[in-house]
């Protein structure tokens, strides 16, 4: 049962690099989502939008599947229009890693939006009275405050990003969940009712990894909050 045990944990090891990988992918795309949408530029307001709207329309595991195999049939008739002809294979880190930050990316876009638009805009104008440039106004008034407010939608996006790292399996991908379900085949004949026992292994590991994020997200927004406490205490 040993091999098993430690099979299953060498795929947790994975299932964390696929959720910060595509956290960070989430992140930028959320944030270029988010300030699309407040930029007043109509393109730029109905792509961020449409992009938001679609995404999070559509279920994921069909989102998964689409961008998986659809995105590597299209990034190769773009290749061949261009000229070249060598087809391109995405392999499944790189595209479980995409999709998923992608697909979270339109998630991030609302949550960093409504957390800017939280933000008095007279704060942002007198930046911009005392000679800040715009950027130096998002950097020092706009960011921070942008982080606190975001903390409470971000961690539930964590979460969920999270746990749909199960869904890379179907990619081909040996995460946890793979390796729980083969643990449970193999093992089949030697131990009793092995594939609950090895799925219900891999339910409580990611049970562990969200327990751990919410208190230490938790912990971050307790320290982002405590001006904000200070200020009203």
């Amino acid at each position: 049962m040993t091999p098993y045990i430690l099979s299953i944990l060498q795929g947790s090891l994975l299932v964390i690099q696929v959720g910060l990988a595509s956290l960070l992918v989430a992140v930028v795309l959320g944030m270029a989502g988010a300030l699309a949408k407040l930029s007043g530029r109509r393109v730029a307001v109905w792509s961020a939008s449409a992009y938001a709207n679609v995404i999070r329309g559509i279920p994921d595991l069909v989102l998964m599947l689409l961008l998986f195999y659809g995105g590597q049939i299209g990034l190769n008739h773009v290749l061949e229009w261009l000229g070249y002809l060598e087809p391109i294979e995405i392999d499944p880190f790189t595209s479980g890693v995409l999709t998923i930050g992608f697909i979270y990316g339109a998630y991030m876009t609302e949550t960093f939006r409504g957390a800017i638009l939280a933000i008095p805009k007279g704060q942002m104008e007198a930046g911009m009275a005392f000679g800040m440039r715009p950027w130096q106004v998002f950097w020092r008034i706009t960011l921070p405050q942008m982080v606190r407010l975001a903390l409470p939608g971000f961690t539930n996006n964590w979460l969920v990003l999270m746990k749909s790292t199960a869904l890379v399996s179907l990619l081909g991908l040996q995460d946890m969940t793979y390796l729980a379900k083969q643990a449970g085949a193999a093992a089949r004949g030697e131990i009793a009712n092995a594939p609950l026992l090895f799925l219900a292994f891999a339910g409580f590991l990611y049970l562990v990894m969200t327990s751990l994020s919410m208190w230490a997200l938790g912990w971050v927004e307790k320290k982002y909050s405590q001006g904000e406490a200070q200020e009203h205490g």
